[in-house]
């Protein structure tokens, strides 16, 4: 099997050589750089298959640099690797077309469980796709919206985050802790009841068979059931 390739920014040249030397003996290829313009550099040259980018690198932040990927279309999916931990921070992360976040200190193996789990399931940053959810229901990724037969059914907030996380790991078992982490905000408390009742909405629009839920672990999403 081809080794995955990944490519990793990260100016402390300690946790570089930390992170390169553990996520080679995990298997992967890794290239290393430590500013970010000699990271674009490598993403225009080459193909990755995952960006694990810190942000407060020199001549070009992490943020400035994924955008600027997207930008060019280039959907390679990327996790930042920060010490930068406010909700405003979170946010402009997300925004600037991340796939994850993972603030410092971490652990290797932490680390390592993400990329796994994103290297597992289809990314989508090139806008104006649908996905086919059944013979009738689709998904716009530009927008996160659902159609049913052609018109779009208006969710509510959480709702429409959950519906996403559902499409972003479609046949992987979801568990409270991280639906609760992705879908309610740093400074909300997470409630069972809210999500059994998301679940139940959902469950309405999209078929009580494609969201399952797996006893005292969480739940998964299988689009298309036998």
């Amino acid at each position: 099997m081809q080794k995955k390739k990944i490519l990793l920014l990260e100016d402390d040249n300690t946790l570089n050589e930390t992170v390169t030397e553990y996520l080679e003996e995990e298997g992967y290829e890794v290239e290393s750089v430590e500013d970010g313009e000699e990271a674009l550099d490598r993403i225009y040259e080459k193909s990755y298959d995952l960006l694990l980018l810190d942000v407060k690198v020199p001549h070009m932040s992490g943020f400035d640099l994924l955008k600027e990927v997207r930008a060019r279309e280039i959907t390679t999916p990327a996790i930042f690797i920060t010490s930068l931990d406010s909700i405003d921070d979170l946010s402009e992360g997300y925004e600037s077309g991340c796939d994850d976040y993972i603030r410092k200190p971490f652990a290797l193996k932490e680390l390592s469980m993400r990329m796994a789990t994103i290297l597992k399931r289809d990314f989508f940053h090139a806008p104006g796709e649908r996905i086919s959810i059944d013979d009738n229901v689709a998904y716009d990724i530009d927008s996160s919206a659902l159609y049913i037969d052609g018109e779009e059914i208006v969710l509510n907030k959480k709702e429409s985050k959950l519906l996403k996380l559902f499409m972003q790991n479609q046949n992987q078992i979801l568990s409270h802790e991280r639906i609760y982490e992705s879908v309610w905000d740093y400074d909300e408390s997470a409630s069972e009841a809210s999500l059994r009742t998301y679940i139940k909405n959902l469950r309405k629009l999209l078929g009580k068979e494609k969201i399952v839920s797996i006893k005292k672990q969480g739940y998964k999403f299988i689009p298309n059931p036998a």
